[in-house]
């Protein structure tokens, strides 16, 4: 039997994220990419996001981001197109809140993107609903009660 030499085994290293607290350089798109806002997760390493031509793409995660970048519905991403399918892309990067901020600021996103927001697709709806709990008086007695 070897004897264990280390500070514990490869999942010891899960609960930490080492890159979070320093800061990265600001990406900007270049030809062949394109910004989009996740509308759906799908699973499997896939999701649904609407890129901001106003095309709905079917983007994969690749495997450098995969269980190391945790990407969320409504999250600002850059996805690479592919020359030969245009339904489809892949995420090459995942932008913090603060980043897309910057990104919004410099003009690279339009103005109707909501960054922090989560994207609902239930049409609003009106809140003053009425219900008919007005009784007159204590002594009309509930049909229920009388059974």
């Amino acid at each position: 039997m070897p004897k264990n030499k280390g500070k514990g085994g490869k999942n010891r290293r899960r609960g930490k994220n080492e890159n979070e607290t320093e800061k990265r350089e600001l990406v900007f798109k270049e030809d062949g990419q394109e910004y989009a806002q996740v509308t759906k997760m799908l699973g499997n390493g896939r999701l649904e996001a609407t890129c901001f031509d106003g095309v709905k793409r079917l983007c994969h995660i690749r495997g450098k981001l995969r269980k190391k970048v945790w990407i969320n519905q409504g999250d600002i991403i850059l996805i690479g197109l592919r020359d030969y399918q245009d339904a489809k892309a892949d995420v090459i990067l995942k932008y913090t809140p603060d980043e897309a901020r910057n990104l919004k600021t410099y003009g690279e996103f339009p103005e109707t993107v909501r960054i922090n927001d989560t994207v609902s697709f239930v049409e609003e709806f009106n809140d003053d609903i009425e219900f008919g709990d007005d009784i007159s008086s204590a002594d009309e007695a509930d049909p229920v009660d009388g059974i």
